[in-house]
């Protein structure tokens, strides 16, 4: 395989916006080959998890709202980020709660993954929340205008496999992806049937 790839050197930093969401960072860089790069812009946001949320009787729990920066609304995994302090799984707990009134069940770690790394410097870590209930009324935040979908499982991957139903968002993807993984090595029989 020969030598690793060298990181690259940071010369100089600055950002150009910050906020409470993201910040933009312009680095000017030097390669290995010593070669410089001048303002390779990186976003910097926090954390965030999706949550794939299985009910009791077997379906999964989707929300749809609006995406700005595409124009469209999406049917996609309850998701969020992960706030200041909080540990990913509480982030996931809190996140489903709050889009979908939905908690309980057993809990799962399927990983993290860079959503973007050529660009983002954030991660997203996937859950499976088997078993959840409603317990409670949505809340979402202001921001936020979600519809609830609860469909069979069975039904869910058929659409996705069929691109009837597809899931646009790419993390979102990969962390059905993850969840197939599992569900592959998985002795466990209702979540073997997870396998997409």
């Amino acid at each position: 395989m020969g030598r690793p790839v060298e990181p690259w050197k940071v010369l100089t930093s600055r950002y150009s916006f910050r906020d409470r969401w993201l910040a933009v960072r312009s680095d000017t860089v030097q390669l290995a080959n010593g070669r410089t790069l001048e303002a390779y812009h990186t976003v910097e946001a926090d954390d965030w998890v999706n949550v794939v949320a299985i009910t009791e009787a077997g379906s999964i729990v989707l929300v749809e709202q609006y995406r700005h920066p595409v124009g469209r609304t999406l049917i996609e995994l309850p998701a969020g980020m992960i706030d200041a302090g909080e540990t990913a799984e509480a982030a996931a707990r809190r996140e489903l709660l709050e889009e979908t009134g939905h908690a309980g069940g057993r809990w799962h770690d399927l990983g993290a993954l860079f959503p973007m790394a050529a660009r983002l410097a954030n991660q997203v870590r996937t859950w499976l929340a088997l078993d959840v209930r409603k317990v409670a009324d949505p809340a979402p935040d202001a921001s936020e205008s979600i519809r609830l979908h609860a469909m069979a499982w069975e039904q869910f991957a058929a659409d996705l496999r069929s691109g009837r139903r597809p899931i646009l968002e790419a993390p979102q993807m990969a962390s059905l992806f993850l969840l197939s993984l599992f569900a592959q090595s998985s002795a466990d029989s209702t979540i073997a049937r997870l396998r997409l």
